[in-house]
């Protein structure tokens, strides 16, 4: 990224992933003989304000849109786990050996959990439904599937230019999606978000402001440097030499099929240069029909 986005890029993404990514949650409990959550269970260790704790943390994956209704019922001498809940094909449990009470001999324990796809954390309070019956407690309902985000930006060099941030992000998931899924649907939300303020036309109009125009002269001065600059391997310089490729815009007008297509070039080459390229906010297959007037470069499809 140019100087200062990286931390601008990194903030973003991390408030998104930590509260707007979409997942299941338990969203309230029904315990047989139960009626608030300040009784105790007979033979069960636990009172109910801690079985529902246990089961707030209860991460399970859901396959429907719809509610979904799962049980539990354990009888003692036992220890209760999330492992232990019924459930259809539609349910994971992701962690099964979570525990949920303590049962001694001759307890039982009778549990109805109601499950909903939601976005981010909704306290107990926005659970409640007007016509909830006697005896079903809401709970507080975490449905983000990340459970801890880091980034850090660090310098980085591209070149002989050192001006850029590097950013590393670190992303922690509860399993029901992958670090990368999680990344890639907070980088569509961000985006999302951030649609409503562009159309073609105030585009036009903001391309002629001095700080865009600025912007984009940057990139255009990038694109006119040698690829001697990207200090590139010895077999990644040598197939552009090859080709005939002096500057980062002969590049970056090249597909990733015209540079497979060249002597002795292969994945590895290809991966090299597109990071690099990636890095100065740039890449293969791009268009520079308006680079001469200060217009904006387009990527092919």
């Amino acid at each position: 990224f140019e100087r200062g986005f990286g931390t601008t890029v990194g903030n973003s993404l991390r408030r998104v992933l930590l509260s707007s990514l979409t997942g299941a949650a338990i969203v309230s409990v029904k315990i047989e003989g139960v009626l608030h959550e300040f009784s105790t269970i007979p033979g069960v260790t636990e009172d109910v304000t801690d079985i529902i704790l246990n089961v707030k943390k209860t991460r399970l994956k859901l396959h429907a849109d719809k509610t979904k209704t799962i049980h539990l019922r354990k009888k003692g001498p036992g220890i209760a786990k999330a492992g232990d809940i019924e459930h259809d094909a539609d349910i994971e449990i992701l962690t099964p050996d979570l525990h949920l009470a303590t049962l001694d001999k001759g307890a039982h324990l009778d549990m109805e959990m109601i499950i909903k796809r939601g976005r981010g954390y909704v306290p107990a309070e926005r659970n409640k439904e007007e016509e909830m019956a006697i005896g079903v407690l809401p709970v507080d309902a975490l449905y983000s599937p990340v459970t801890r985000v880091n980034y850090l930006v660090e310098n980085a060099r591209v070149g002989r230019m050192t001006d850029y941030d590097k950013l590393i992000l670190e992303v922690y998931t509860d399993g029901s999606i992958s670090p990368e899924e999680a990344l890639s649907d907070a980088a569509l939300i961000v985006r999302g978000h951030l649609d409503i303020f562009i159309n073609v036309k105030d585009m036009e109009e903001t391309i002629s402001r001095p700080a865009v125009a600025e912007s984009i002269t940057e990139s255009n001065k990038n694109l006119l440097r040698s690829v001697n600059e990207l200090e590139l391997s010895v077999r990644a310089a040598n197939c552009l030499k090859n080709a005939n490729i002096k500057t980062i815009a002969d590049l970056v007008q090249k597909t990733e099929a015209d540079m497979l297509r060249t002597k002795n070039f292969g994945k590895k080459s290809l991966n090299e240069i597109k990071e690099i390229l990636s890095e100065m906010g740039l890449g293969l297959g791009m268009k520079l029909d308006h680079l001469s007037d200060g217009g904006s470069e387009k990527r092919e499809e």
